[in-house]
């Protein structure tokens, strides 16, 4: 590609990006006008659509995920469905089955019919209260934006993503998240209190005679063009190396002293994931590249889901935010 080349698909990045940024600064404002006290944690919701992804929302009850998820789905302009995971969900109840129809003549054919995963954006609640077998049927959707059922094949609409929301208490009946599927969700998202003046706003305006109710500020297609700009824009060699470094020294045997505290470590798609997540962050502050704060910020949760402790350093009193902080110092 020559320079002039260059040139043009910089000046059609740079218009791309400002068209679409004034409909993203309208989606964030919109979701920030019923959910309070909770910027990062939209930001980063926000991030991971964006980026393409799917999240993982840790937090304890009542601070508003499912809300969150809800007014995502209302604000993008997204086919938004629901499933409550249980202990008796069956896979057939999140991707559909095939069904015996006979027609008028006595002819016999199988008829599919599709479950809660053909939309846009999945809220899979409570998702770790699912057995095992449930909660692998979304490993297929999650990863190829497909699904296959009695050996034929299913597409899911586009965009696809899955919000899933999860309390860290009461693990009794639960089932934790085998590593394959964390390794799906873009990022886990930390849910935590809100502060005093945001718990202020929220007693009102959800105990008063009317609630904020959410507002469409975008489409499906707005944010389809959205995330293929994501995926167009330059990022720096400083930034490129520093996504390596971080993720690279946080495996065993790369992480200098803090190696020996780490059972297990992300893989190459977690490197994927930040290298996307940088992206969406830049654009979603306005802004055509993404810098080294991008990587610091994003480092938690980006990689905090796809990494475990040894038992010696669990009993230590080590913590994996703790590891990934020094790591991050290192880089920084």
């Amino acid at each position: 590609m020559n320079s002039a080349d260059v040139e043009k698909l910089e000046d059609v990045i740079v218009r791309s990006a400002e068209q679409l940024a004034g409909s993203i600064r309208a989606a964030r404002q919109a979701v920030s006008t019923v959910i309070f006290g909770q910027e990062r944690v939209v930001d980063n919701a926000l991030v991971t659509i964006l980026a393409g992804g799917h999240a993982l929302l840790i937090g304890v009850p009542g601070l508003a995920k499912t809300r969150l998820v809800e007014t995502l789905g209302v604000t993008l302009g997204l086919d938004a469905k629901r499933v409550q995971f249980t202990p008796d969900l069956m896979p057939s109840d999140i991707l559909g089955a095939e069904v015996l129809d006979e027609s008028a003549a006595g002819k016999r054919s199988f008829r599919f019919i599709a479950g809660p995963v053909f939309a846009q954006l999945l809220m899979a609640d409570e998702i770790n209260r699912a057995s095992p077998r449930t909660q692998s049927a979304l490993l297929q959707a999650m990863q190829e934006q497909h699904i296959t059922v009695a050996g034929a094949r299913h597409d899911l609409p586009v965009p696809f993503h899955v919000l899933a929301t999860q309390n860290p208490l009461e693990q009794e009946g639960t089932y934790p998240l085998p590593e394959a599927q964390l390794d799906r969700f873009l990022m886990e998202i930390d849910v935590g209190y809100p502060d005093r003046d945001a718990e202020r706003k929220i007693l009102f305006d959800t105990t008063g005679a009317e609630q904020t109710t959410a507002k469409a500020a975008m489409t499906a297609d707005t944010l389809i063009t959205a995330q293929r700009l994501v995926r167009r824009l330059p990022v720096g060699d400083s930034v490129v190396e520093a996504i390596l470094t971080l993720v690279r020294s946080a495996r065993p045997g790369e992480g200098g002293d803090d190696a020996k505290s780490i059972a297990w470590g992300p893989g190459p798609r977690a490197s994927q994931a930040l290298m996307l997540a940088v992206r969406a962050r830049a654009l979603l502050d306005g802004r055509l590249a993404p810098s080294i704060d991008d990587v610091l910020e994003l480092a938690e949760p980006v990689l905090k889901h796809r990494m475990a402790l040894t038992f010696s350093a669990r009993a230590e009193g080590e913590t994996v935010t703790g590891v990934i902080g020094r790591l991050k110092a290192r880089v920084g």
